[in-house]
């Protein structure tokens, strides 16, 4: 009977362990696949696009500038004005990278038929923690928030009109490329509060100076609710509160700011956006070492847009007002435009018909000047698959 005890408790031990190894062993394949699926996902390249086409009548005298002559007369134009690759990669959990490209002029009717691509977006992040991210190379800068949301997420059917007033091109005044510039980020967030603070090139050519000061800029924001996505318009996706200040500064060149945005569930048919903003700018004395007095005058800039979006119809009206009201005997330049949003396919694919009139001083024939309000119809359409 011992012999026999003996021998059984053998043969469970042996049961047990061959069982203990399957399950190690299980285990183990388990844990492979896990992270063969973690470094899949981790190395995985998106790739995208965003194309904005759109038809426009539109009188002459919109716009920049003061046209006398022909000012009241309306041209039809049709073009390709956003067409951009983009394509981004998470290399591992706390690093990565993002590269987008653009024409370099608008394609179509009186347009550039044969615009190239040029790089838009160069970026690199490494994430240490919540509270602080490491952003380097070219990369959307602004002081306030319109000038860091998404295009394809637009509630109006493009930037605010005097976004980027000095630094949409190598020529402006800052020196930038679509709002973008070249430099050092960081960002990150404590509980409601975040931050972006960074250091870009900005000008570079001063006359009379071989060298130029480094450009600053920084924004702290509060989120009530979730975290912002820098959308301008969620779509009926969440709570969004966010109150916002900033700053951009280079040599006597100085942007300071505060904006509010709220995307917010009125109830489960309607969503309400509202985006807010107030700019003042100024260029700085004529004496100043590093100065921008004689190509940013002295203003304030303000802007706010309005909308409703409507879940089960997939509509959104909206209106929106801006201003650049500069300082002096300038007569302000007032922009106020209304509009409607199909959203049939969300972000993805979507409609939009807008009106906006812009009322500006204008040189007449008789060498005098006058405020008058020029029209600009738009119909666009927004492919993005990113």
């Amino acid at each position: 009977m011992k012999l026999q005890g003996v021998r059984l408790l053998s043969s469970i031990a042996l049961v047990n362990l061959i069982s203990s190894l399957e399950v190690q062993a299980q285990d183990q394949i388990q844990a492979q696949d896990s992270a063969k699926s973690k470094t899949t996902l981790e190395n995985k390249l998106n790739f995208g696009v965003l194309l904005h086409t759109y038809g426009t009548l539109q009188q002459k005298g919109y716009g920049a500038g003061i046209e006398a002559e022909n000012s009241n007369k309306w041209d039809l134009g049709a073009s390709v004005y956003r067409g951009r690759l983009m394509a981004d990669m998470h290399i591992t959990p706390k690093d990565y990278i993002f590269v987008e490209t653009e024409l370099t002029a608008s394609v179509g009717l009186d347009a550039d038929k044969a615009a190239s691509i040029k790089m838009l977006d160069m970026q690199y992040d490494h994430t240490f923690a919540s509270w602080l991210t490491v952003s380097a190379g070219k990369m959307l800068v602004s002081h306030n928030r319109n000038g860091l949301q998404t295009a394809s997420t637009l509630m109006a059917n493009d930037f605010t009109y005097f976004q980027y007033p000095y630094n949409m091109s190598a020529n402006d005044p800052i020196q930038n490329d679509c709002g973008r510039d070249v430099g050092l980020n960081l960002s990150g967030s404590f509980s409601k509060v975040g931050y972006r603070l960074g250091a870009f090139g900005g000008r570079r050519d001063f006359e009379g100076k071989d060298k130029a000061p480094i450009r600053t800029v920084g924004r702290i924001i509060y989120n009530m609710f979730d975290a912002d996505k820098y959308s301008g318009t969620n779509l009926g996706e969440g709570k969004t509160s966010t109150f916002g200040v900033g700053f951009d500064t280079q040599g006597s060149y100085s942007a300071f700011g505060a904006d509010y945005y709220i995307d917010y569930p009125l109830s489960q048919k309607c969503q309400i956006t509202l985006n807010t903003a107030f700019s003042h700018l100024n260029g700085g004395s004529v004496d100043a070492k590093y100065s921008f007095a004689s190509l940013i005058p002295e203003q304030n800039i303000y802007f706010a847009e309005l909308g409703f979006y409507f879940p089960n119809s997939k509509l959104q009206p909206w209106a929106k007002y801006e201003r650049q009201d500069i300082c002096g005997d300038v007569k302000p330049t007032d922009v106020v435009g209304a509009g409607l949003n199909w959203f049939f396919n969300g972000y993805r694919t979507n409609v939009r018909l807008s009106w906006q009139g812009m009322s500006k001083e204008t040189l007449l024939l008789n060498g005098t000047a006058e405020k008058k309000m020029y029209n600009q119809i738009w119909l666009q359409l927004q492919l993005c698959t990113f």
